[in-house]
C-alpha cells in the first residue's frame, strides 16, 4: 500500500504524467480505439519531457554560463531570485504540508473549474508545487495550525490556479488566434502588466500601422535570418563572445565556474560558439515539445469538457507561447534582463545614498528574465508590437525584481537563504497573505480564505452567467 501511495504522489509531482494523464482521460472520456488512446498519452508524456529537457537544458547549461560570465564581468553578488532553488528549501522544511496541499489544490481547481465562473484547469505541475510551497512558508510566519495551513493554502492555491488563467485570457485569444488553450503560469501579473503598457505607448497610433516584431523583414543577403533558430544562435553566440572577452582579460576562465575548465575547449572563442549553439538548440527543443503537447492536449481536454468540466480549457506552461512569436521571446528577454540590471543598479544607488537603509540588491536572474521577460514580449506584442514589446517587458523586468525585493521580510528563515521568489505572482500572494497571516489568527485567516475560494462560485450563481474571462 505505501508504494503505491509514492507511485501516486510521484505521479501528481511530476509534470509530464500530469499532462499524460490528462490527455489518457480526455481519450478515454471520448472512447476513443486502443491505438490512439495509446499514441496520444504517450506523445503528450514525450512531448512534455522534451519540453522539459529543452528547459532543463537551457538553464543548466548556457543560461547559467551566460549568468555566471555576467556576474563576474560586472562585480556582481547579491540576492538572485531563483524558484527552484528557494522552493527546495521550502520543501525542506515543510514538506508534509506542501504535497498535501499540492493534490488538495488540484481538487480544488477542478471543484472551480466545474462550478465556479472560470472553466479553467492548471497542468503546469511544477508552479504548482511552487505555489503551495510559498503559501506553506508565508502561512507558517503567523499563528496558524498545520491543518488550518493545509486547508487554507488548497483554498488559495486553486483559487489562484483558476484565476489566474482568466485573467490572461483576453491577451491568449489574441496571441493564439482562437479560444482553445490557456496559460498556466504563475506570472501572469507581469504578463497582463507588460500588455497594459503596450497598449498605453501605443495607444495614439493607428492599430493598422503597429509593426508586430514577426514582421520585422531582414535584406535577402541575410535572409537566414528568418529562421529563428539560425537568428538566434547568432545572437546569443555575440553575446558570449563579448562576455568572453571581458573575461579573458581579467582572468582565465578555466578559473570560473563554467563548463570550459572540464578541459573540452581549447580557446574561449570555441566555447562562446558552442554556447551560442546550446542555447539555440535548447530553444529548439522547446519548441518542438510544445508542438507535441498541444497537438495532444487540445483534442484530448474535448473529452474533459463533455464529461467532468464543461467548456474546460486546459492551462499550460509558458514555453506554449514562444512558437507564437519567436522575435518577440528575445526583444522580451534582452528588455527585461535591462529592466532588472535598472532595478538592481538603483538599489545600489540607494544603499550608497543611505548607509541605514541597506536594501538586499536583486541581481538579475537569467532564467526568470527568459521565460518571463519572453512571455511578457509575446504578450505585449500582441497589443503593441515592437514598440510595446520593448516597453512593456522593459517594465515586466522592473516589476518582477521590485516584487522580489518586497517579498523577502515575509520568507522568515528563507529570507537569509541569498535566493527568494522570481515569478510576479508568488511575489504577490506572498506579500499579501505574509502580511495578512501576521495580523490574524488562524481561524480568522482560513475563514477569509474560504471567503476568497467561494467567490466565482456565488457570482456565476448570482449572476447566472456562462464562464467568462476576467476583463
Amino acid at each position: 500500500m505505501q508504494h503505491i501511495l509514492i507511485i501516486i504522489q510521484e505521479i501528481f509531482m511530476t509534470p509530464a504524467l500530469i499532462m499524460g494523464g490528462v490527455t489518457l482521460i480526455g481519450l478515454l472520456l471520448q472512447k476513443k480505439p486502443a491505438d490512439q488512446v495509446i499514441r496520444g498519452t504517450a506523445t503528450a508524456v514525450v512531448g512534455f519531457v522534451l519540453l522539459t529537457a529543452g528547459s532543463d537544458f537551457l538553464q543548466s547549461g548556457a543560461l547559467r554560463e551566460f549568468g555566471v560570465l555576467f556576474n563576474y564581468d560586472f562585480h556582481i553578488q547579491g540576492v538572485v531570485p531563483n524558484m527552484e532553488a528557494v522552493s527546495s528549501l521550502g520543501i525542506r522544511f515543510y514538506a508534509m504540508e506542501v504535497s498535501t496541499m499540492m493534490f488538495l489544490g488540484m481538487i480544488t481547481n477542478l471543484i472551480l473549474a466545474r462550478f465556479g465562473r472560470f472553466p479553467y484547469i492548471f497542468l503546469t505541475g511544477h508552479h504548482i508545487l511552487y505555489m503551495a510551497c510559498l503559501l506553506a512558508v508565508v502561512f507558517h510566519q503567523g499563528n496558524m495550525e498545520s491543518w488550518q495551513i493545509v486547508v487554507a493554502g488548497s483554498l488559495i492555491l486553486g483559487l489562484f490556479m483558476t484565476c489566474m488563467p482568466a485573467m490572461a485570457q483576453p491577451f491568449m485569444r489574441e496571441i493564439t488566434k482562437g479560444d482553445k488553450i490557456a496559460l498556466g503560469h504563475f506570472s501572469t501579473l507581469g504578463y497582463v502588466t507588460a500588455g497594459k503598457v503596450a497598449e498605453l505607448v501605443t495607444r495614439r497610433m493607428d492599430r493598422e500601422k503597429i509593426r508586430s516584431t514577426e514582421e520585422i523583414r531582414f535584406p535577402s543577403k541575410l535572409s537566414f535570418m528568418r529562421d529563428s533558430t539560425v537568428e538566434l544562435f547568432l545572437l546569443m553566440t555575440g553575446m558570449f563572445l563579448i562576455l568572453c572577452r571581458i573575461a579573458v582579460f581579467r582572468t582565465d576562465l578555466s578559473l570560473l565556474d563554467l563548463s570550459y575548465r572540464s578541459g573540452e575547449y581549447g580557446h574561449w572563442i570555441t566555447y562562446a560558439v558552442i554556447q551560442g549553439a546550446k542555447f539555440a538548440a535548447g530553444i529548439y527543443m522547446i519548441l518542438a515539445g510544445v508542438r507535441l503537447v498541444v497537438a495532444e492536449i487540445v483534442p484530448a481536454f474535448k473529452g474533459i469538457a463533455k464529461k467532468l468540466v464543461p467548456h474546460a480549457k486546459p492551462a499550460v506552461d509558458c514555453p506554449i507561447l514562444f512558437s507564437y512569436a519567436p522575435n518577440a521571446v528575445m526583444i522580451g528577454f534582452f528588455m527585461s534582463f535591462l529592466g532588472g540590471i535598472t532595478t538592481m543598479l538603483v538599489i545600489m544607488q540607494l544603499n550608497l545614498w543611505s548607509r541605514n537603509l541597506m536594501l538586499p540588491v536583486i541581481v538579475p536572474g537569467v532564467v526568470a528574465h527568459f521565460f518571463c521577460g519572453g512571455s511578457a514580449g509575446v504578450f505585449a506584442n500582441s497589443k503593441g508590437g515592437v514598440r510595446g514589446c520593448i516597453a512593456g517587458s522593459y517594465v515586466q523586468g522592473i516589476l518582477i525584481s521590485v516584487l522580489s525585493l518586497l517579498v523577502m521580510p515575509v520568507l522568515g528563515t528563507l529570507n537569509l537563504s541569498g535566493t527568494c521568489f522570481s515569478d510576479a505572482d508568488f511575489c504577490a500572494v506572498g506579500i499579501v497573505f505574509g502580511h495578512l497571516t501576521t495580523r490574524f489568527s488562524g481561524g480568522q485567516m482560513l475563514g477569509f480564505c474560504l471567503c476568497c475560494f467561494l467567490l466565482p462560485i456565488v457570482f456565476r450563481i448570482f449572476r447566472k452567467k456562462p464562464a467568462v474571462e476576467i476583463p
